[in-house]
């Protein structure tokens, strides 16, 4: 009998402990920290390794947004994948993918550096930026990876794959806000929400930024909510120093953050501080952080074993993970709702999205072509998606969509050693309702270009938009000694064009990096130009004057990274072009034959344009650029203004501040390669080369008359090298040019900003 017994008490207490061991609950905190958060990726990764259950996760910031991502049933190793990738380096930064560009919406290049908008209700302060990168892809990705997980868990935290807590900032009432159900896709993005970087969110009207302004560190949070049995802590992140007398950055800095508790608030638990050698926006040291945060988490296993009875095996988490990613149905949108912050319809948004009248279902990725083909919208400043899963298993896709400011400056130019120097500045007003309007106003300034364009667009939304516009523009370009330094005196003008046109531009995409463009335009040329080098101040200028109208169609592909000094991507460009109008050109004060002359021309001009990069490497990257013209035109009176009325080739930028007749002719094609080495990031040493082969150039005689070449005859080259360091407003370089034919070959200069101008009429 007392065999018995001791059987029985022994049984009941195996049992006993078996069920105290079952029950045992671990509960995993993750600070923030920026970039060196990535940390908790090799912590997770550790744990799961050797056996370590997460019961409970909470975060903060980083913490929030790697936590959120286990929490959703991802794995370690996906997380790592995720942020080791390319894509998750553009969306720290504010950059978008590739294929993401919507160029159709991209305004043409100009040289502006600086933008900053006003609204027209808005005071000075209201129209400070507060925030210098775009959250318009890290905005979309949570939604993608992180909003269909919280659906299915009701929106409840604790149904996620594993409960979750994260923490946001309410600023307003200064205090720590814990979301423990909601929008999880949200609730992340206003945990992540460092001041200043990323701009803020709202969440029923309360306006949330980074958790780690005041508990970096939520242990009291797991602790209080879920009643863990033992906490393991994952800290990469410390409290400011106390403020200096003369620093006033510390002092901002303790004025906004509180201090944080980074101690375990119980007896059963660890704390894990990894030290990174990376700072807070090192984003591209991913891998190296990531691993850092796993080797520096293995001296800890054995203390957490021995403190632990409980195991959960790779093979049992995994199982647990697929079972519950199974659940999670795939995005499809049904129905589109788009608000502005003011709760106001935007039928621009949602027409640009859905064809409502249609029942359309929407599938993921035409949702991600479609989407930032609506966020390159110059009128829109801000979007943020949530969605609500409908009993059909389809989504209803909730926008937030924020007009940019209604009025927007830019101010630029292109500053140099050489007499080439120019200002820019713009102004546009635009309006979003049922259309996307734009009124815009741009002007350059300088000696060598000047010019005013005035235009006004209208954006029709559906789901293959169209766009119209109607513009004017006055462009003046004068050669003068655009050789010599800004020190050097300046001498009489050789040469100055004159070009007004006005026309009508219709736009429409083909693909999200490529678009077609049909224009009309009525223009006037006047050109004044010496046919000689011996003039004076006295004398008068030969006169061509040139009207008529132009019609053409153009088709661009562009996926350039900049739009100058480019070094990674691919252009294309192919365009048709006919021309008709009247000449009439009269001889100055130096011409050796008088002339009074008045023609008819027309013509086709068809050009191809073509640049990629094969090679594009960290380190290394190499270029091939290719350009091509057919022009049928006929040749005007004299030989200068057969010249000028020629397309030029200007491969270098800055070949388009020379003239350079040894590089325009009616028919040639010009090949050139890039070689570029980025010695730092944003610092490259560049080398440049390009060979021109005309196939029908114009020949001055020396008894002044002038007609064709033979085919082939008049070849060149030339050849530039800089180092170039791409700012964040704007490139700064120092470069020596080759141009073999010209009486100084070498120049070198020192500039600062863009050589871009308004478009010419017809050259």
């Amino acid at each position: 009998m007392k065999a018995i017994f001791r059987y029985l008490f022994a049984f009941v207490l195996l049992n006993h402990t078996f069920l105290l061991v079952a029950q045992e609950k671990v509960g995993l905190v993750l600070s923030g920290g920026g970039a060196t958060g990535l940390a908790h990726i090799g912590v997770l990764k550790a744990l799961e390794e050797h056996g370590i259950p997460v019961d409970y996760i909470t975060g903060t910031s980083a913490g929030a947004l790697i936590g959120s991502l286990y929490a959703a049933g991802y794995s370690p190793e996906e997380i790592e994948l995720l942020a080791s990738s390319e894509a998750f380096q553009k969306m720290s930064t504010g950059q978008i993918e590739a294929h993401q560009r919507f160029s159709y919406r991209e305004p043409d290049e100009n040289a502006s550096m600086f933008k900053f908008g006003i609204g027209i209700d808005s005071s000075i302060l209201n129209s400070i930026p507060t925030h210098y990168r775009s959250s318009a892809y890290v905005d979309y990705v949570l939604m993608e990876l992180l909003a269909p997980a919280g659906e299915i868990a009701g929106n409840n935290f604790d149904s996620l794959f594993v409960p979750y807590r994260c923490i946001a900032s309410d600023i307003a009432n200064k205090k720590s806000v814990t979301f423990n159900r909601g929008k999880l896709n949200q609730a992340v993005r206003a945990s992540m929400t460092y001041p200043f970087y990323f701009e803020a969110i709202e969440i029923n009207n309360t306006l949330y930024f980074d958790g780690g302004l005041y508990n970096n560190f939520p242990a009291n949070v797991i602790y209080e909510q879920f009643h863990p049995d033992f906490i393991i802590g994952s800290n990469v992140s410390f409290n400011a120093q106390l403020p200096e007398k003369n620093n006033i950055i510390s002092q901002l800095t303790n004025m906004l953050v509180s201090y944080s508790d980074f101690s375990i608030p119980c007896q059963e638990g660890i704390l894990i501080e990894p030290e990174i050698n990376s700072s807070t926006f090192d984003f591209q040291d991913a891998a190296q952080i990531i691993r850092e945060g796993y080797e520096q988490t293995l001296p800890y296993i054995d203390s957490i074993l021995a403190r632990i009875d409980r195991r959960v095996t790779k093979d049992e988490i995994d199982m647990k993970r697929k079972a519950f990613r199974k659940k999670i149905i795939p995005i499809t949108i049904s129905n589109i709702n788009a608000f502005s912050r003011k709760n106001k319809s935007l039928s621009f948004a949602k027409n640009s999205l859905i064809r409502s009248k249609k029942n359309e279902v929407i599938p993921e990725r035409i949702l991600e072509r479609r989407y930032f083909r609506l966020r390159a919208t110059p009128q829109v400043g801000f979007m943020f998606p949530t969605l609500s899963l409908k009993s059909d298993s389809t989504y209803n896709l909730d926008l937030i969509v924020n007009k940019s400011k209604d009025f927007n400056f830019e101010v630029g130019g292109h500053f140099s050693t050489r007499a080439v120097n120019t200002g820019y500045v713009g102004v546009s007003y635009g309006h979003l309702g049922k259309v996307a309007s734009r009124a815009y106003v741009n002007s350059y300034f300088g000696k060598f270009y000047t010019s005013v364009k005035t235009e006004l667009g209208m954006d029709i939304p559906s789901i293959f938009p169209v766009n119209l516009s109607g513009y004017f523009v006055l462009n003046r370009f004068d050669y003068f000694r655009n050789f010599a330094t800004f020190f050097a005196p300046e001498k009489p003008s050789f040469l100055v064009q004159n070009e007004v046109y006005t026309g009508i531009d219709f736009k429409h995409p083909i693909g999200n990096s490529t678009k077609s463009t049909f224009q009309g335009r009525y223009f006037l040329l006047e050109d004044d130009y010496y046919q000689t080098k011996n003039f004076s101040n006295a004398d008068t200028t030969d006169f061509t004057q040139f009207q008529g109208v132009t019609f053409s169609w153009e088709f661009t592909q562009n996926t350039l990274n900049r739009k100058q000094f480019a070094t990674s991507g691919h252009y294309a460009a192919f365009k048709v072009r006919y021309v008709y109008g009247r000449e009439h050109s009269v001889s100055g004060s130096t011409a050796l034959i008088p002339f009074d002359e008045s023609k008819h021309h027309s013509w086709i001009n068809i050009s191809g344009d073509f640049q990629t990069f094969p090679l594009d490497l960290k380190i290394f990257h190499w270029g091939i650029h290719g350009t091509a013209v057919f022009n049928s035109q006929s040749l005007f009176s004299n030989y200068t203004a057969s010249v000028l009325a020629m397309t030029a080739y200007t491969p270098l930028p800055d070949m388009s501040t020379y003239f350079m007749p040894e590089f325009r002719s009616p028919q040639y094609v010009g090949v050139g390669t890039n070689l570029i080495f980025t010695i730092r990031k944003n610092i490259d040493i560049r080398a440049d080369g390009y060979y021109y082969q005309p196939f029908r150039s114009i020949l001055l005689n020396d008894d002044g008359t002038f007609g064709y070449a033979k085919p082939f005859k008049g070849e060149s080259f030339v050849a530039s090298g800089s180092v170039i360091y791409h700012s964040p407003v704007g490139p700064v370089r120092a470069t020596f040019n080759y141009f073999p034919k010209q009486l100084q070959p070498f120049t070198f200069q020192i500039s600062f900003g863009y050589i871009l101008f308004n478009q010419h009429a017809i050259r």
